[in-house]
């Protein structure tokens, strides 16, 4: 592991680990990707025990319109002509020791995508790490009102019955590719299974999509195999489709899409 990069705050005891990663970003839609990971940090106690130095990775100056730049910017906040925040983008790894379960949150990187896969992937080599699971969503014409539906995309060929015993639909894309996409050959030249869970949103929905977040948390119960009670979100998803309900009624052009 690159420790010039990557700084250990501590050493968790992890034997046959799992690893979940979720990105902000190109596949964030609805927050599915990283609300789904800061739920399960909140349900499982997990703790941060590393990070990765993201100054290698990010550009701060895309080109383009005030909108696109205001991606890319590092957050800050000026109260009363004092600058009191100014927020990077953070790399962190969090675990859960009675899970054997590492989780990982940041921003897509725009830079240097071999040094970081690097760096993840070494980390989970330490901590032996045996699969890894990304987290994400996609956007489409689908209806609110219908059980969201989960695509996964494996590493290799031998996890085709991953896909099936867990319910999941198989992905098809062509296109412009994803920092995960990445990953996930460079997880097959490691012989590290890797699949990804993707989440169909609306996509006339803004905001956090909490029902996409509860599906995912459901799923990754039972692939992780962890018994834990998320009944607050549960009821978090139910009021949320209520509320869409009301809204939809009330709007027109809505019900039609």
């Amino acid at each position: 592991m690159d420790s010039e990069l990557v700084h250990l705050y501590e050493e968790p005891h992890l034997h046959n680990s799992r690893m979940v990663i979720a990105f902000s970003g190109w596949m964030d839609g609805g927050g599915a990707s990283t609300g789904t990971l800061e739920y399960l940090t909140h349900l499982l106690d997990a703790h941060a025990f590393a990070e990765m130095d993201p100054a290698s990775f990010y550009i701060y100056n895309f080109p383009g319109s005030k909108e696109i730049i205001s991606l890319s910017r590092p957050y800050t906040a000026i109260e009363d002509g004092l600058v009191t925040e100014f927020e990077e983008p953070e790399c962190t790894f969090l675990c859960s020791e009675p899970h054997n379960l590492i989780l990982f949150e940041g921003k897509e990187p725009n830079l240097a995508w071999e040094t970081f896969a690097d760096c993840l992937f070494s980390l989970a080599d330490s901590f032996d790490v045996r699969h890894i699971y990304f987290i994400g969503s996609v956007t489409n014409v689908v209806p609110h009102t219908r059980e969201p539906r989960i695509y996964s995309s494996v590493s290799a060929q031998n996890m085709y019955p991953f896909i099936a015993r867990h319910g999941l639909i198989p992905s098809n894309y062509e296109g412009p590719a994803s920092f995960v996409t990445y990953l996930m050959v460079e997880a097959h030249e490691r012989n590290l299974p890797m699949a990804t869970l993707v989440v169909e949103l609306p996509a006339y929905i803004q905001g956090t999509n909490a029902k996409g977040i509860e599906a995912l948390v459901r799923k990754l119960q039972d692939i992780l195999d962890i018994q834990t009670d998320f009944g607050d979100l549960t009821r978090l998803s139910h009021e949320f489709e209520q509320r869409l309900d009301e809204i939809v009624r009330q709007r027109p052009e809505l019900r039609e899409m």
